[in-house]
């Protein structure tokens, strides 16, 4: 029981539940991360629109260029929409996808440059934010291969326009734009790219420290969450309990006779009654529950917005599980479990909760074990007026 004190004491942290996740530009890329593309991919777009229009309303360019953005938009649009729906967003890295977003644009805008000069003005601009959108994902050597695409194609479009327009002045200036361009936009990857490996540092640093902090949440021997873990977790939510005044039930569970069992099957035979003792209660308890290893073979079993009903449910089914699992060998009939729970009593401290938990299983131990026996709450008020009465209270 100090140990149990101390380690109250010492749990005030919050208990998250950590989630392993996949390292950001690698792997299959779930629905929901391919809608945030799209969505940040339509609001670049969007300024970009709004930008055309505005020299549409300045005269600047004639409607049938505006027609054009939107036609490209839409059909744009349709393509990714059949790449999202026939299922090959999930066979594609997101590297990948960036990059054909990135092109995508890049091919739209110098479109635009041959169909309206004067939009030359936006090209460049547009250009760095649409490679800034995929910095962080598309390897560097592909990014300056796209760069070398992009001067490339507008050196054609220069091209195109002295050779239809032959315009001195025109063709001086769009190879300014094309010299400025050719210098500024790999030297932007070139720096850019510095940022995109301490990012990919700082991701993968954060992975591993997330690793380890589930790590050090996890019974290293039945997987499940640990004593300090999980006394972490009954303190929080006896915080939120006293503040929202919310049920919750603890049950302590406890093998049977498992000192027998270690002393016929060993240490290793004790240890994977363990592991299946601990993934047959895993199986029964529902998402919000905490179950974790409070030491040897007792476990605890946290019921957050809970009442006792649906919690000596949870704990009865627990039980019959063990008893029916298909143990091997001489394990076989032999291992059962016994099981104490309650409910918490607003005000009380989280050792006294824990006390009455840990009393109703061993009630349950010497009223022959492989059962599950409740200690009913007693609210303070009514232990006093129980104790003033002479009538004795459980």
């Amino acid at each position: 029981m100090s140990d149990a004190v101390m380690e109250f004491d010492d749990s005030s942290s919050a208990a998250v539940r950590p989630a392993r996740r996949a390292l950001d530009g690698v792997g299959e890329r779930p629905l929901a991360g391919a809608g945030r593309d799209w969505r940040a991919a339509s609001v670049l777009i969007g300024l970009y629109a709004v930008a055309l229009a505005g020299f549409w309303v300045l005269g600047m360019v004639e409607a049938e260029v505006l027609g054009a953005l939107l036609g490209m938009i839409a059909v744009g649009a349709a393509g990714f929409w059949w790449v999202a729906h026939s299922g090959l967003v999930r066979k594609m890295r997101h590297r990948h996808l960036k990059l054909a977003i990135v092109a995508t644009a890049l091919a739209g805008m110098m479109v635009l440059c041959y169909l309206a000069p004067v939009t030359q003005i936006l090209l460049t601009p547009f250009t760095f934010v649409a490679v800034a959108y995929g910095i962080f994902v598309v390897p560097r050597r592909t990014l300056l291969a796209l760069a070398g695409a992009v001067a490339a194609a507008y050196a054609l479009v220069v091209g195109l326009h002295h050779v239809q327009q032959q315009n001195s002045a025109l063709l001086r200036l769009e190879v300014l734009h094309l010299m400025a361009l050719v210098v500024s936009l790999p030297a932007f990857i070139v720096l850019l790219g510095k940022v995109q490996s301490l990012y990919r540092s700082l991701h993968q640093a954060s992975r591993k420290i997330k690793n380890i902090q589930e790590d050090a949440q996890r019974d290293p021997l039945v997987g499940c969450f640990n004593r300090r873990y999980v006394l972490a977790a009954l303190e929080e939510q006896k915080q939120l309990a006293d503040e929202s005044g919310i049920p919750l039930c603890l049950a302590v569970l406890d093998i049977d006779h498992f000192k027998r069992i270690n002393d016929e099957l060993g240490h290793l035979g004790g240890d994977e009654v363990l592991r299946n003792f601990a993934r047959i209660a895993q199986q029964g308890v529902r998402g919000g529950d905490v179950f974790g290893r409070y030491g040897g073979e007792e476990f605890l079993l946290i019921f957050p917005g809970t009442s006792l009903l649906p919690a000596l449910n949870t704990c009865e089914r627990i039980r019959a599980q063990v008893e029916s699992y298909a143990w091997n060998g001489l394990l076989r009939g032999r291992v059962t479990v016994s099981i104490g729970v309650t409910q918490y009593v607003l005000g009380e401290s989280v050792l006294e909760f824990f006390s009455r938990a840990d009393t109703a299983m061993y009630m349950a131990k010497e009223g022959g074990r492989n059962q599950v026996v409740v200690e009913e709450p007693v609210v303070r008020g009514d232990s006093l007026m129980a104790e003033a009465s002479g009538y004795p209270t459980l």
